[in-house]
Parts: C-alpha cells; sequence; structure tokens
C-alpha cells in the first residue's frame, strides 16, 4: 500500500521568510504519490471523522490524518477537479467535466481510451464511508453518484456575439466548464447555505466577454431526485434545470478560470484560486478574495453586450490593487491552485504539484491567513 508521509519537520516550501506556529493536531505537511494519473486538483478535510481527500484529474485519494492511504477511486475518464466535504451530509462533492476540447482529449490519451464522451458537466457526490481500499471503480463500486449542471452546458455550447472582437464566438462568458467548487451562504443575503460551483474561463486576448469569474449557487437539500450513478457510456442528463442565482466577479480574464474555490467562515472570504491571465492591461493575479459581507448587485457587466445586467459580487480590499481597473485586488500566491482547504480559525492547506518518472505527487502545506498586500498565505513550521 502506498503511503503519505508525514513530516513535523519546517516546510521546505516558503511562502513568506517568517512561518507561523503549528496548529495543535494538524499535519504540517503530507506527501501524496507518486500515482498514475493526472495533476493533483483539490484537497478537501473531513475535520470530524479526520480523513483528507486528494483529486488527482481521473482518481480519489482518501487517506487519515497519520498518512495511511485508506483508498482510491479510479476509473474516471472525465476531469475531476476542485473538491469539497460536506458537513451537513458527511458526502464529497466534486466537478467532473466530460468535453471534447484538448483538456478532454488528452485525459482519454492519458487513459488509452479511444473515441470522445458526450459533453456534460456533473458535480461528483462521492459516499466517502465506502472508500474502504485501493482502486475502488467510480462505475461498479457504488461509491459515487452524480448531477448534471445543465446551464453550464447551455453556456459551454452556445454561441455569442463579441462586441470587442465584432464576431460570433463560441462559449458564452468563455465557459469551458466548472471547476471550483463550495459549500457557503447565498450571495442574496438570504442566509441559505448553498454549493457554489465556479466556471472554467478559456483564455483569449482578443475578445470581451471573458474578463469576469461565473459563479452560480445551487440548494442541494432536493438533490436526491437528481442524483444516479455515472455510466461512461451512457452518461445521464439528470439535474436542476437553472442555479438559484448566477453571479459575476470582475478579474480580468484568466486561464482556465476558478481552478480552486473556497469559503472561509473566519474571515467571511470567498478565495478564488487561477492560472494567470495574458491580457497585459490586467495585473493578472492568481489570487482573489470576494467580501461575503456584500450581497451581489444588479448592474451592466463590463465589455457583455449580450446580457444586459448581472448580479455582480464585490472582490475585498485585500491584497495589492490593480493601478488600471478600481476595485480588483489580489495576489501573485504560488499556492492554492492546485489544492485550497479552509481549516477555520484562519488555517488552511494548500497543494503543491509535482511529477517524478513514477507519477503525480502531491504536498499538503499547512498555512494561515494573513492577508497581508504582497502575501496572502504564510506557511506554518
Amino acid at each position: 500500500m502506498r503511503r503519505l508521509f508525514l513530516i513535523l519537520a519546517g516546510v521546505v516550501l516558503a511562502v513568506s521568510g517568517v512561518m507561523a506556529q503549528a496548529k495543535p493536531g494538524l499535519p504540517v505537511k503530507l506527501e501524496s504519490g507518486p500515482w498514475k494519473a493526472g495533476h493533483v486538483q483539490g484537497v478537501a478535510v473531513d475535520t470530524k471523522q479526520e480523513y483528507i481527500y486528494l483529486s488527482f484529474t481521473t482518481m480519489l485519494v482518501k487517506m487519515d490524518m497519520q498518512g495511511n492511504v485508506v483508498g482510491t477511486v479510479t476509473g474516471l475518464l472525465g476531469h475531476l477537479g476542485c473538491i469539497e466535504f460536506n458537513d451537513a451530509d458527511g458526502r464529497l462533492y466534486g466537478s467532473l467535466e466530460y468535453k471534447d476540447d484538448s483538456i478532454g482529449r488528452g485525459i482519454l490519451r492519458q487513459e488509452g481510451v479511444s473515441g470522445m464522451l458526450q459533453t456534460g458537466f456533473y458535480v461528483a457526490i462521492f459516499d466517502v464511508d465506502k472508500i474502504t481500499r485501493e482502486g475502488m471503480s467510480a462505475e461498479r463500486d457504488n461509491v459515487m453518484t452524480s448531477v448534471l449542471l445543465k446551464t453550464v452546458v447551455e453556456d459551454y455550447q452556445a454561441s455569442v456575439y463579441d462586441s470587442v472582437s465584432g464576431k460570433d464566438v463560441e462559449h458564452r462568458h468563455g465557459c469551458s466548464g466548472f471547476d471550483g467548487i463550495s459549500f457557503g451562504p447565498a450571495f442574496d443575503g438570504s442566509g441559505k447555505t448553498l454549493l457554489t460551483i465556479a466556471y472554467g474561463i478559456y483564455r483569449g486576448k482578443n475578445r470581451g466577454d471573458n474578463d469576469y469569474q461565473v459563479l452560480l449557487q445551487y440548494d442541494t437539500k432536493d438533490w436526491a431526485k437528481y442524483e444516479l450513478p455515472l455510466s461512461q457510456k451512457s452518461m445521464h442528463r439528470q439535474g436542476p434545470d437553472t442555479p438559484y442565482g448566477k453571479y459575476f466577479v470582475y478579474t480580468g480574464n484568466t486561464s482556465w478560470g476558478v481552478q480552486n474555490l473556497e469559503y472561509d467562515k473566519h474571515s467571511n472570504l470567498w478565495f478564488l484560486a487561477c492560472y494567470p491571465g495574458k491580457k497585459e492591461t490586467f495585473a493578472n493575479y492568481t489570487l482573489f478574495a470576494v467580501d461575503g459581507s456584500k450581497p451581489a448587485v444588479s448592474k451592466k457587466l463590463i465589455g457583455v453586450k449580450y446580457v444586459k445586467k448581472g448580479n455582480v459580487l464585490t472582490i475585498a480590499k485585500a491584497g495589492a490593487q490593480d493601478n488600471q481597473h478600481k476595485g480588483i485586488y489580489g495576489w501573485h500566491n504560488k499556492l492554492g491552485v492546485y489544492g485550497l482547504c479552509s481549516l477555520g480559525g484562519g488555517d488552511f492547506y494548500l497543494v503543491s504539484a509535482g511529477k517524478t518518472e513514477e507519477g503525480r505527487t502531491a504536498g499538503v502545506h499547512l498555512a494561515r491567513y494573513v492577508g497581508e498586500s504582497d502575501m496572502a498565505f504564510e506557511l506554518v513550521k
């Protein structure tokens, strides 16, 4: 059995020169792998049962806090991205994409599968109590159900007129599917706890409608009527027709949108971890924080003429300010895009990705949010 090695010494990969002190009971660093899968995509923690989960594009890894691998789920032919543990029902939620683009075709080549599967964007829901051994099948071992997000499919498949480039372009809002996923409060101030997902956004310097991060919120209380096992040979199309709400965050274009989305109750901030964009007029930060205390405001969207108004969220005044764009703040953060998990009290796990000849690896690093202008997190020693 592969094992994770718990490292109690100081973390080598530093975000700042001064490190915070370790929080009792939390491993300072864990290492996972190598695994024959794609690179690490996300991390989630069940603090009550004391398990940690990592997604590696086509597989899920479950481990205990002592560093032992408890089980894995394999056989996925789509892109398993950001993951989130839901304390309310004790299950793990993740973004799962199937599409005919460079990412989708690359996954099939990696898995040695020919052809193409039907386009679909699902929330994968894992019954983690059933994950008890390595090599469990996502299809055959009754450990995973799924719900289709029809709105994401519609935006991905839509063609729209972009007023900046002056031509019809594919993918409304630049939607490439979705990746970020997290539970947190409703953006309308209702007090409801909802599932929030964040679009992947295709990078593109020559269109003007792709400078927003797009977030959808869903009430999952009635999702039992949609949940079905996923057969990758005949994928179901069950899911809600519309989300609870659709929201926009003006950040400037990023490469593939929000990779990891995480709500932190301690700071009341939503963290959006991204790969940097390519548009020279923006600061191209890799981490943004949305202010959870401010409800969405209906307003015209910059560069998006095919939508009259959108519900726009406010970026917190945390990090450095983009000198050319009022209201945009962020960080050039080194960690978080491969995994970001709030642990409470200002503590987080941040993930780094690695690769050896034997496969993909991940490092899970304990950190604390400090929110300084040049540094979002400092690692714990």
